[in-house]
């Protein structure tokens, strides 16, 4: 392995170097990623994205098979999802189907009902009594406010809400070195608190690439993909350990808190404070010589560190998505594209031998992936490739499938 790849400063820094590409060549690539036929109006043509999205998956892609020798393909990431659960390209609402971009008074902003609380805070969020099942009510409400209004108070309620322009970030993750270890051993583990997509994805990839990995969910609120498609759940977690606690029980965090003194690598994808609440801290495990990925909808630090985000709103508000007309770009495609730059960083910090405290924005990710927003030129492509999957090769274990085997080891 080429020795620049144990510091994740130095890939960072490569990752956010000015690329030259030939534009056509990169239009043909995204063609063939199985992205493009997600992108786009449904009645019309399968659209181009900006250049940096193909540019950046597959740079990721590269230093991940340089340091571990998996070969991943990262454009691929984003239709896998769509090529399990058959879905396909709906223009201005999201694959998924509960994100849509719609035009308020200033801008255009996507939002993002996914939870059904969310629902239930719409008359607060727009300051009005409304019913939140009346759509059509909603839009004519949104229509005439500012995006700066609804985005200060989608962010005070926990509501999910895209914004251009509040993600200008040319780098996709912040970096904070922690102390050195005399030791290293080749073996790692990786405790994940992550669910959905992002973090999953990064501990898929982590434990493709040789690591042990535990996942961890709360018995009374497990990760929220176990209720998607079957298949998509376990090409994310199969060959994982699964350990289901109760967190307001104090036997349980200590047994979390014994795992973690032995993980490698922690990844997250809550907001600072959920953690901190059970006792646990990032700052204090990477003065550990811990590596810590936190992937969240608009980093640690921030105006909007305490808002709430989707791959698709994140996308959004750092400025990834189609115009004239409004449509996304492939699915949720800030969340595959952070749980890949996530899992590559993660392992050459783990190469390091130091601590590390790697800050992922899902927002920022999707800013630095934009770039110039350079798209080439729209033609009937001889060969556009249908959304793809990686082979699944095991099934994800049950919420709880090895508390006692866990117990046991680390008791």
């Amino acid at each position: 392995m080429n020795q620049r790849f144990n510091d994740p400063q130095t890939v960072l820094g490569q990752l956010c170097e000015e690329v030259s590409e030939d534009i056509a060549d990169v239009g043909s690539r995204w063609a063939k990623s199985g992205a493009m036929p997600l992108t786009g109006e449904p009645a019309g043509s399968p659209r181009q994205a900006p250049i940096g999205v193909t540019v950046r998956l597959e740079q990721i892609a590269t230093i991940i098979e340089e340091i571990s020798g998996l070969s991943i393909d990262g454009p691929a990431l984003l239709g896998e999802r769509s090529a399990i659960a058959g879905l396909t390209r709906q223009g201005s609402r999201s694959v998924g189907g509960y994100a849509q971009l719609i035009e308020s008074v200033d801008k255009p902003i996507c939002i993002n009902f996914a939870r059904p609380d969310d629902l239930l805070l719409i008359p607060a969020w727009l300051q009005e009594e409304i019913d939140p099942n009346n759509f059509k009510e909603i839009l004519l409400a949104l229509e005439k406010s500012e995006s700066k209004q609804l985005m200060e108070q989608a962010d005070l309620l926990g509501i999910p809400l895209g914004v251009p322009n509040t993600d200008d970030c040319k780098h996709p993750a912040h970096l904070t070195e922690g102390k050195t270890s005399s030791q290293q051993g080749e073996s790692k583990l990786v405790v994940e608190f992550g669910s959905l997509w992002a973090s999953p994805l990064c501990g898929d990839l982590l434990r493709r690439s040789g690591c042990r990995v535990i996942k961890i969910e709360s018995l009374s609120r497990p990760d929220g993909a176990r209720r998607g498609p079957t298949g998509f759940f376990d090409l994310l977690n199969g060959g994982k350990e699964s350990l289901a606690l109760d967190f307001s029980d104090d036997k349980s965090l200590e047994l979390l808190k014994k795992i973690l003194k032995e993980a490698d690598v922690i990844v997250e994808g809550s907001r600072p404070r959920a953690l901190r609440q059970l006792g646990i801290d990032a700052e204090t495990e990477v003065e550990d010589v811990r590596v810590w990925v936190s992937v969240t909808g608009y980093g640690r630090k921030g105006p909007r560190s305490k808002g709430v985000a989707f791959g698709d709103d994140a996308a959004v508000s750092g400025g990834l998505f189609l115009k004239d007309p409004l449509c996304f770009i492939a699915d949720a495609v800030s969340d595959p594209s952070a749980g890949l730059l996530a899992a590559a960083l993660a392992l050459s910090a783990s190469k390091s031998g130091k601590g590390w405290l790697i800050d992922i924005p899902l927002s920022s990710v999707a800013n630095w992936m934009l770039g110039t927003g350079e798209i080439p030129e729209e033609k009937a492509e001889s060969t556009i490739a249908e959304p793809r999957a990686r082979k699944i090769e095991i099934n994800a274990p049950t919420v709880g499938q090895h508390n006692s085997q866990l117990e046991n080891e680390f008791s």
